[in-house]
């Protein structure tokens, strides 16, 4: 993480918010996809492994070592298995796996599939928020449906939801690509009041404010 906040640093010194946010958008989509995965996984794992179906989540982590290798086809059909056969939890995980695969090929697809788990309401409502947070992550980078995302981004920031700082510093980078520095201050402010606010995120949202700060500056 040193390095990006090096550069980050840099792009302060250079005042180009909005080439910093073209620069990393794709990162900050796929770091969310990575904890919002890895939440879901892990509380699978715990609840899965107590009724004895290690089988599955070895299939799964396969599966996730076949994505992250590259071997999408791979990937995709061990996703679809999982999804078709695997215990319910497993069967979301993959659902929403698979989902993220297409999200570079076919973003509205993407975004269509995760809005199929956040709608079945047999899944975990963790699972589902998540799925809400994936799609509209998605749909804020879509041409034409950018206020659909910022919307669902905006009920997902809500006080209480499990998502929340993820939300908002989505929020604060939406508003710092139309250079709205008074809102994208207002969004880094409510993750670093949050109580829950974990290490990195407060890093990242102290360094967003001062590409914040170093803007409101410039345009005096």
């Amino acid at each position: 993480m040193s390095d990006i906040f090096q550069e980050v640093d840099e792009e302060v010194r250079r005042d180009k918010a909005a080439e910093f946010w073209k620069k990393y958008q794709n990162l900050i989509l796929a770091g969310a996809a990575v904890i919002v995965l890895a939440a879901g996984a892990f509380r699978y794992w715990q609840y899965e492994r107590e009724r004895g179906e290690q089988a599955a989540g070895d299939q799964f982590q396969q599966a996730l070592a076949a994505l992250e290798g590259g071997k999408l086809d791979e990937a995709k059909a061990a996703f679809d298995t999982i999804a078709a056969k695997g215990p319910s939890g497993y069967r979301a995980l993959a659902q929403m796996a698979a989902a993220g695969a297409r999200a570079q090929s076919d973003p509205p697809g993407a975004a269509a599939a995760f809005d199929a788990v956040a709608g079945d309401a047999a899944i975990d409502p963790l699972l589902r928020d998540a799925a809400r947070l994936r799609a509209a992550l998605i749909r804020a980078d879509i041409p034409g449906e950018e206020q659909k995302g910022e919307a669902a981004l905006t009920a997902l920031s809500a006080e209480g939801a499990p998502f929340r700082r993820l939300a908002e510093l989505e929020l604060a980078a939406l508003a710092l690509q139309r250079k709205d520095y008074d809102e994208a201050a207002k969004e880094l402010d409510l993750v670093l009041g949050d109580p829950e606010v974990s290490p990195d995120e407060r890093k990242l949202a102290s360094r967003w404010l001062g590409l914040v700060a170093a803007n409101r500056t410039a345009a005096k």
